[in-house]
Protein backbone atom coordinates (compact mmCIF):
# COMPACT_ATOMS: atom_id res chain seq x y z
CA UNK A 1 0.00 0.00 0.00
CA UNK A 2 1.06 3.15 -0.36
CA UNK A 3 2.03 6.10 2.21
CA UNK A 4 -0.88 8.14 2.77
CA UNK A 5 0.97 10.61 5.10
CA UNK A 6 0.18 13.83 3.41
CA UNK A 7 0.46 17.01 5.02
CA UNK A 8 -2.33 19.17 5.78
CA UNK A 9 -2.76 23.12 6.04
CA UNK A 10 -6.11 24.37 7.76
CA UNK A 11 -8.65 26.68 6.48
CA UNK A 12 -12.13 28.19 7.82
CA UNK A 13 -14.73 27.88 6.02
CA UNK A 14 -17.42 30.51 7.15
CA UNK A 15 -21.77 29.79 6.51
CA UNK A 16 -23.38 33.22 6.35
CA UNK A 17 -27.36 31.68 6.66
CA UNK A 18 -30.33 33.64 7.18
CA UNK A 19 -30.37 35.45 10.59
CA UNK A 20 -33.70 36.43 12.74
CA UNK A 21 -33.45 39.99 10.50
CA UNK A 22 -33.85 38.22 7.14
CA UNK A 23 -35.94 39.87 4.91
CA UNK A 24 -36.12 38.86 1.23
CA UNK A 25 -37.73 42.92 1.23
CA UNK A 26 -35.80 45.28 -1.01
CA UNK A 27 -35.44 48.54 0.81
CA UNK A 28 -32.88 51.64 0.81
CA UNK A 29 -32.27 50.49 4.37
CA UNK A 30 -31.16 47.28 3.25
CA UNK A 31 -29.26 48.37 -0.01
CA UNK A 32 -26.61 50.49 1.94
CA UNK A 33 -26.46 47.03 4.54
CA UNK A 34 -25.87 45.27 1.48
CA UNK A 35 -23.27 48.25 -0.11
CA UNK A 36 -21.59 48.08 3.52
CA UNK A 37 -21.78 44.05 3.59
CA UNK A 38 -20.00 43.92 0.29
CA UNK A 39 -17.17 46.57 1.28
CA UNK A 40 -16.64 44.21 4.20
CA UNK A 41 -16.48 41.28 2.02
CA UNK A 42 -13.57 43.25 -0.72
CA UNK A 43 -11.67 43.85 2.57
CA UNK A 44 -11.76 40.42 3.18
CA UNK A 45 -10.27 39.47 0.64
CA UNK A 46 -8.09 42.67 -0.27
CA UNK A 47 -6.42 42.11 3.12
CA UNK A 48 -5.42 38.03 1.99
CA UNK A 49 -7.52 36.94 5.17
CA UNK A 50 -9.90 35.34 2.93
CA UNK A 51 -9.36 33.01 -0.71
CA UNK A 52 -12.38 33.38 -1.96
CA UNK A 53 -16.25 34.56 -0.86
CA UNK A 54 -19.29 34.88 -2.48
CA UNK A 55 -23.04 34.16 -2.62
CA UNK A 56 -24.60 31.19 -2.87
CA UNK A 57 -27.88 31.32 -5.67
CA UNK A 58 -30.05 28.87 -4.46
CA UNK A 59 -32.96 28.66 -2.32
CA UNK A 60 -31.31 27.06 0.74
CA UNK A 61 -30.82 29.31 4.11
CA UNK A 62 -27.18 29.56 3.10
CA UNK A 63 -26.87 33.51 1.92
CA UNK A 64 -22.79 33.63 1.09
CA UNK A 65 -19.42 31.59 2.05
CA UNK A 66 -16.21 32.42 2.56
CA UNK A 67 -12.79 30.53 2.86
CA UNK A 68 -10.76 32.25 5.74
CA UNK A 69 -6.60 31.60 5.76
CA UNK A 70 -6.24 32.96 9.31
CA UNK A 71 -4.22 31.80 11.73
CA UNK A 72 -6.67 31.02 14.19
CA UNK A 73 -10.71 29.63 14.31
CA UNK A 74 -10.87 32.93 16.70
CA UNK A 75 -9.31 35.65 14.17
CA UNK A 76 -11.98 33.92 11.44
CA UNK A 77 -15.02 34.16 13.84
CA UNK A 78 -13.92 37.80 14.61
CA UNK A 79 -13.65 38.71 10.83
CA UNK A 80 -16.97 36.94 10.07
CA UNK A 81 -19.28 38.77 12.78
CA UNK A 82 -17.45 42.01 12.32
CA UNK A 83 -19.51 41.83 8.97
CA UNK A 84 -22.07 44.84 8.96
CA UNK A 85 -24.56 42.40 8.11
CA UNK A 86 -23.83 40.39 10.46
CA UNK A 87 -23.92 42.79 13.28
CA UNK A 88 -27.45 43.82 12.20
CA UNK A 89 -29.09 40.38 12.44
CA UNK A 90 -29.12 39.43 8.54
CA UNK A 91 -26.91 36.90 8.68
CA UNK A 92 -25.55 34.76 11.32
CA UNK A 93 -22.34 33.18 10.87
CA UNK A 94 -21.28 29.06 11.05
CA UNK A 95 -17.80 28.74 10.89
CA UNK A 96 -16.08 24.89 9.99
CA UNK A 97 -12.27 24.48 10.06
CA UNK A 98 -11.29 23.08 6.77
CA UNK A 99 -8.38 20.53 5.96
CA UNK A 100 -6.66 20.68 2.64
CA UNK A 101 -3.12 19.21 1.57
CA UNK A 102 -0.35 21.76 1.88
CA UNK A 103 -0.02 23.41 -1.22
CA UNK A 104 -3.71 23.04 -3.09
CA UNK A 105 -4.34 27.13 -1.70
CA UNK A 106 -2.30 30.22 -0.89
CA UNK A 107 -1.19 28.94 2.36
CA UNK A 108 -2.98 30.21 5.75
CA UNK A 109 -1.30 32.91 7.66
CA UNK A 110 0.88 32.06 9.98
CA UNK A 111 1.03 35.18 12.35
CA UNK A 112 -2.71 36.59 13.35
CA UNK A 113 -3.81 39.55 11.08
CA UNK A 114 -2.84 43.13 12.79
CA UNK A 115 -5.12 43.70 15.20
CA UNK A 116 -7.89 41.64 17.18
CA UNK A 117 -11.89 41.66 16.72
CA UNK A 118 -11.91 45.20 18.30
CA UNK A 119 -9.75 46.48 15.09
CA UNK A 120 -11.83 44.59 13.13
CA UNK A 121 -14.77 46.05 14.24
CA UNK A 122 -13.15 49.73 13.80
CA UNK A 123 -12.41 49.16 10.02
CA UNK A 124 -15.88 48.10 9.33
CA UNK A 125 -17.10 51.86 11.39
CA UNK A 126 -14.35 53.20 9.65
CA UNK A 127 -15.85 52.05 6.36
CA UNK A 128 -19.18 52.91 7.31
CA UNK A 129 -18.35 56.98 8.01
CA UNK A 130 -16.22 57.06 4.12
CA UNK A 131 -19.94 56.14 2.97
Amino acid sequence: MGDFNVELDTYYICLLRKGPKWTAEETPELAELQRQHMAHTQHKVSSGAAIAAGPISDESDIRGFSIFRTATLAEAQALAEADPAVRAGRFIVELHAWRVPKGYLPAPLTDALPGDKAQANDQVNNMEEES
